[in-house]
């Protein structure tokens, strides 16, 4: 199992509502393309799979 995530930011938070910009944020991303390494826990994975149809997630090792 990874020990972290690598979530890239592969759409536009535009026409999102207020919750998921706010997800999206507190991943830690900002622009398109933007990435960031966050910790596997369970915190993490819900806001993964609340907004991951604007994501890519990959395992990291």
């Amino acid at each position: 199992m990874a020990k972290a995530f690598k979530v890239r930011l592969k759409r536009s938070t535009i026409g999102s509502t207020q919750t998921q910009k706010d997800t999206v944020r507190c991943l830690g991303l900002r622009k398109v393309n933007s990435v960031n390494v966050v910790p596997d826990n369970p915190a993490m994975r819900g806001q993964i799979m609340k907004v991951q149809h604007l994501l890519e997630v990959t395992p990291e090792k």
